[in-house]
């Protein structure tokens, strides 16, 4: 299974990359694969401030549909266009081009707080 370093990482399975003030959210590769074929991803969050642990959006998969949850605070900048015509590369590239959202983040610290690689590994 796939955990890069270079990320932080929620109980909820959703991953964050910081970049400056503003990061890139999406899920991991260990939630894509429990959830199976990705179908539809659905984000209408886009200019509002959620808290962190708020659900931004939805992804729908055959067999389920699994909330979003934001890993910090912040404000939804945009969603990965990409997933409106391709939903499946959520599994195909869940830290890359399965980008889900880029926030904002109100508090930058916050992202500390949140699991390293070895640490979410353990949960797993």
């Amino acid at each position: 299974m796939n955990i890069p370093d270079n990320l932080r990482y929620t109980k909820d399975h959703e991953w964050i990359r910081l970049e400056g003030d503003e990061a890139f959210v999406g899920v991991t590769d260990f939630a894509q694969r429990e959830l199976g074929d990705i179908v539809y991803v659905e984000i209408d969050t886009v200019g509002e401030s959620l808290d962190q642990e708020e659900v931004f959006g939805t992804i729908e998969a055959v067999k389920t549909v699994s909330d979003l949850f934001m890993p910090v605070s912040g404000e939804i900048l945009e969603v990965n266009p990409k997933l409106e015509n391709g939903p499946e590369l959520v599994n195909e590239d869940p830290y890359g081009e399965g980008w889900m959202v880029k926030i904002k983040v109100s508090d930058t610290s916050a992202v500390d707080d949140l699991m390293d690689a070895g640490a979410y590994e353990e949960t797993l």
